[in-house]
């Protein structure tokens, strides 16, 4: 736990094109076998008449691993992450405004909430500000940071 605090000095400076964040071993690896592994399966439907059924099966589990394998990893680390990314919020805004934010945070959608965490306090409150009173969404507020707050931790 402690080496994922820890920020390395020669990480390339975060920012709205480079926040996203990929896991290698699933996107460029699995899923891409998987893909490849259903592709060949239904290849093999059209080109091997005599083992079809076997070939429609094997073209239904891959899907299936495929699906799962997404849906999984998506629901589970996505379904917390946001969680922790609403408590974030709630704590910062304590934190700055010395006030519970629970009023606040409903009038929020959670792509302007995640969205914020990117401003430093200062533009913080102005973006907050906006995103209340002229409900900008998640992308705007994004692209309106000038000093972009670094998020290494995403999943």
């Amino acid at each position: 736990m402690e080496g994922l605090l820890l920020h390395s000095t020669n990480m390339k400076e975060q920012n709205y094109n480079n926040h996203r964040k990929f896991y290698p071993p699933h996107h460029f690896i699995f899923l891409p076998l998987l893909i490849l592994l259903e592709i060949f399966g239904i290849y093999k439907i059209g080109n091997d008449s005599d083992h079809q059924l076997i070939w429609i099966l094997f073209s239904i589990v891959i899907f299936l691993l495929f699906y799962l394998a997404l849906m999984t990893r998506q629901h589970y680390a996505l379904g917390l992450q946001n969680r922790m990314v609403i408590l974030e919020f709630k704590q910062r805004y304590f934190e700055i405004f010395n006030k519970r934010s629970d009023e606040v945070a409903e009038q929020l959608r959670f792509d302007q909430i995640a969205a914020l965490r990117f401003a430093y306090d200062d533009e913080f409150k102005e973006l907050l500000y906006k995103a209340l009173h002229e409900n900008i969404s998640g992308n705007e507020i994004k692209r309106s940071i000038k000093n972009w707050r670094a998020d290494r931790l995403r999943i």
